[in-house]
């Protein structure tokens, strides 16, 4: 079967076979249940073609999407009910190569827990007696294949969209001549083809089949990897259903989502940026081609506020005592792997506004999309979807809407640190590349265990609390990489998951860029602190290059192949489950893009390309190790000529080294440095360690239970010391935290320690 693939244990299998079908829009109606540790519901999902029907565009994401956050409301939703289990319906007869149709009366493939059979087999399942086939060469049943795991899946049906009253208006099916398969499939195709500005009417129909009955329950399994359903009969993917519903609930060990702990000791959960993205959330298409807009009804108790990576701002609406409704959606197509989530106890930290911020809001207020100009400039080519790229009062909004969410006890560094770097930032970013994205932004300061400093989704944006320590610039330069992914990762998106590369050189980039704006640096200044930032990442690259794999520093690690998929769309992410991919720097500080190349090369006469072209830069730069030799000859060059400020830096670091070289006695009553904004802080912890200044120790411990965003590499440096002081510090803080931390970090820091 095509849905074999070949690949080793650190690569990620995408196993969907979008070439056959592909998801237009996912619906999800679910319930967060902290008792428990798990997200539990539905979701229906409305299917178009396949990719293989379509011509493929030059990226996968190319601009962006009008909001209107007032305009429209979507009808209540009440809570779902996950259909329950007759336990004298479980069969310990039944393989895990049987296909299971789960339900009163039926069959399935549950274990003893009420889970369905997820253990560890390989995809001879497709070698069962039914002999499924995803793209039916043969005779045999289509078989979906969606990408999941560490899902329990309860039940899949058919959605009846045939028994939604009034969607005649924007459907042509015919009622009469087709047959109710046929009729329930036709009514899908129109709907998911309606032009963007029916985009209300659209959500709205979407909404309404969304809560239609079943009509027929559906054949499904699992693997490690993959959610398979089948209807018997239907042939082909054009006999599919084309809306399905899965009843399903996550595993509290699943991975795309972290269940933890705020900084006030509060119950939370997040996607943290899994490596395996959100499969273990939602049944979903991984690969990037697979495209969609979603809507999503989330109810949790009243404490907690639910934020999403919708584009409108939602507001809570009371449901039975104690518990509320959030409900999100978004009108831009983008990959699964973009729904982002977090719910908890967060609060709201909104900045004292003087009589001037009031004027100035008023440019802020969200734009609502009006026929009159959504397409005063008919410069974009994709697919059609309300665009902020064709509004000329998008165009003109510099700052977006905005707010800013964190536990309560961190409303004071919020205050001081990152409120006020927000507008100036937002502005920087529209000076450089004009229209934003998005129409709304929120910035959530996430738990401890978050794993990085920050990460960008469509309409939100994680930062690390590390971010909050100290002086505004490392706030400043990490906001503005993340806005510069609306741009680059986000509205542009790569055909290939191994290039993130893409996004994250070019957000490298820019973040200095937007920095110098908002600073409002003259252009002098600006070039020298680019230049010194430029020396400080040519200098961890070269130590990166000296101690990772030569296999971990090639960005383009399929070559020639990369974007390539199977028959069926399946495809796999080289090294994309290796945990040390994600704390490597390489693909941030090695830079730029084929067709980004060639556009530029295409604008530079022959004599002054100096003999450059698309596939020699490709080669030097993406499909080899090392570092390019253009490269390390011109890092020579200036090294030689260091400009002011450079020469500066070293200066204080050779005043300080002779300063250190002095002996001298402490005097009784002397404060310790100034830990908090003095030094910073991961650079003053490795000095702690290299000189085992005890007493400061306890600062170690802190910064590793408190940042552990940045404190992940000073486990090794703990280790190297072989001090037994040390090492105890190491293990001890590590057995604090490693539940709470994400399977990569903590395998990372298990061999460092083990």
């Amino acid at each position: 079967m095509d849905i074999k693939l070949d690949h080793s244990p650190d690569d990620l299998p995408l196993m969907a076979n979008t070439s056959h079908m592909l998801v237009k829009h996912y619906i999800l109606d679910l319930d967060v249940d902290f008792g428990n540790r798990v997200i539990e519901g539905n979701i229906v999902l409305f299917f178009g073609d396949g990719n293989r029907f379509k011509k493929q565009s030059s990226s996968t994401q190319e601009t962006f999407q009008m909001e209107s956050e007032e305009a429209y409301i979507f009808r209540t939703v009440e809570p779902c009910h996950v259909p329950e289990m007759d336990s004298s319906t479980f069969s310990p007869k039944m393989g895990h190569k049987e296909f299971a149709v789960c339900g009163k009366g039926d069959q399935d493939a549950f274990d003893n827990d009420g889970n369905h059979d997820n253990q560890e087999h390989d995809s001879e399942i497709f070698s069962s007696k039914y002999c499924c086939d995803t793209g039916n060469h043969g005779r045999e049943d289509f078989l979906l294949v969606l990408d999941c795991c560490d899902l329990s899946v309860l039940k899949v049906e058919e959605v009846d969209v045939a028994a939604v009253p009034g969607l005649e208006k924007f459907t042509k099916a015919p009622k009469l001549s087709a047959t109710p398969e046929k009729l329930r499939r036709e009514i899908v195709r129109d709907l998911v083809a309606l032009p963007a500005d029916a985009w209300r009417e659209q959500l709205d129909c979407y909404t309404r089949c969304s809560q239609a009955p079943g009509c027929g329950e559906l054949l499904f399994d699992s693997d490690n990897w993959s959610l398979q359903i089948r209807k018997m009969g239907a042939l082909t993917a054009a006999d599919f259903p084309h809306a399905i519903r899965i009843w399903y609930k996550t595993k509290p060990e699943g991975q795309s989502v972290a269940w933890t702990s705020d900084q006030n000791g509060r119950p939370c959960v997040y996607t943290m940026g899994s490596p395996i993205n959100n499969r273990a959330l939602f049944p979903c298409q991984e690969p990037p081609v697979a495209m969609s807009t979603w809507q999503a009804t989330v109810r949790a108790a009243a404490s907690f506020v639910v934020l999403m990576s919708g584009e409108n701002s939602a507001k809570p609406t009371p449901l039975r005592e104690g518990y509320m409704s959030w409900h999100y959606y978004v009108t831009m197509p983008m990959p699964a792997s973009t729904f982002t989530i977090a719910v908890g106890c967060w609060t709201e930290m909104k900045p004292k506004m003087s009589p001037s911020d009031d004027l100035m809001t008023e440019h802020a207020l969200p734009v609502p999309p009006s026929e009159a100009d959504l397409r005063y400039d008919n410069t974009c080519s994709h697919m059609e979807y309300p665009c902020r790229f064709q509004s000329a009062s998008a165009a003109a909004q510099d700052i977006i809407p905005y707010r800013v969410f964190a536990p309560v006890c961190l409303e004071g560094a919020c205050r001081e640190t990152l409120l006020w770097l927000i507008r100036p930032c937002l502005s920087a970013a529209h000076s450089v590349l004009g229209t934003h994205p998005f129409s709304r932004l929120d910035i959530l300061i996430v738990p401890t265990n978050f794993p990085s400093l920050g990460m960008a989704s469509p309409h939100i944006i994680f930062l690390s609390q590390s971010t909050l320590t100290g002086m505004s610039h490392l706030c400043g330069t990490r906001l503005c990489h993340e806005i510069a992914h609306a741009w680059f990762g986000l509205a542009i998106g790569a055909r290939d998951w191994t290039e993130e590369w893409l996004s994250e050189g070019f957000a490298t980039h820019l973040e200095d860029i937007f920095w110098a704006e908002a600073q409002q640096l003259p252009r002098h200044e600006a070039l020298e602190q680019q230049e010194l930032r430029a020396c400080l990442r040519w200098r961890r690259l070269q130590d990166e290059l000296r101690n990772s794999p030569e296999g971990m520093q090639v960005l383009r690690p399929n070559k020639e192949k990369t974007g390539h998929v199977s028959a069926s769309g399946a495809s796999v992410v080289k090294h994309g489950l290796n945990p040390e991919k994600g704390f490597m720097q390489v693909h941030y500080l090695k830079e730029y893009k084929r067709d980004f190349l060639q556009m530029l090369l295409e604008n530079i006469s022959e004599n002054k390309r100096m003999g450059l072209s698309v596939e020699n830069i490709v080669c030097d730069w993406l499909e080899c190790s090392g570092i390019p030799k253009a490269l390390q000859e011109e890092r020579k060059a200036e090294d030689c000529r260091p400009n002011r400020l450079t020469r500066q830096v070293g200066s204080e670091v050779a005043k300080w080294i002779r300063v250190n070289r002095r002996p001298r006695k402490r005097k009784r009553g002397t404060r310790e440095p100034a830990f908090e904004k003095g030094i910073v802080r991961h650079r003053w912890c490795e000095l702690v360690i290299k000189h085992k200044y005890t007493k400061a120790y306890d600062q170690v411990e802190r910064f590793l239970q408190e940042d552990q965003a940045m404190g992940i590499y000073l486990y090794g440096e703990l280790m190297v010391s072989e001090d037994a002081r040390l090492q105890q510090l190491a293990h001890r803080c590590f057995e604090l935290v490693k539940e709470h931390m994400d399977k990569a970090s903590a395998q990372v820091v298990t061999e460092m320690l083990f």
